[in-house]
């Protein structure tokens, strides 16, 4: 697979609930600019926004990582959800649906993986944990019956 060559890339702090609102709209943004249509964005915006939650909570705070990605036509947006908590200590129950840590639905990570075309998830417990997510446009639109 060719290397992804990102046209501009940012870091954003997750610190604050005002982060999370800056960072979902940032998302936003960077998804239309590149292509990608309302529900590909909304899905990517309802993945980072879980992520970016469980990086405030779970892992204290720490920054997100919005990279463009282009492999020929297919644009896509790359982001990683950095934290130095205490890490993730059982992978597996973690992933699973309906498990929570604190008090939510449990549909965090799970749902944010299903939301996305590629999850990567690495983590230490004791030295914090990344998330990986990356959401790719259609690189031909799929033409409407009667257009």
């Amino acid at each position: 697979m060719p290397d992804p060559a990102p046209s501009w890339a940012t870091s954003l702090p997750v610190g604050s609930d005002a982060d999370l609102a800056l960072v979902r709209q940032q998302i936003r943004q960077a998804a239309a600019g590149l292509g990608f249509g309302l529900v590909q964005q909304t899905k990517l915006v309802t993945a980072a926004s879980e992520l970016a939650r469980n990086t405030l909570v779970h892992g204290g705070g720490g920054h997100v990582e919005i990279t463009p990605l282009t492999l020929g036509a297919p644009r896509g947006l790359r982001l990683s959800f950095v934290d130095r908590g205490p890490g993730i200590r059982d992978i597996e129950l973690a992933m699973t649906d309906g498990y929570t840590s604190g008090g939510g639905l449990g549909l965090g990570l799970s749902g944010a993986r299903r939301l996305v075309d590629e999850f990567a998830l690495d983590t230490e417990p004791g030295s914090g944990t990344t998330v990986t997510v990356t959401s790719w446009t259609t690189a031909v639109p799929a033409a409407r019956p009667g257009a």
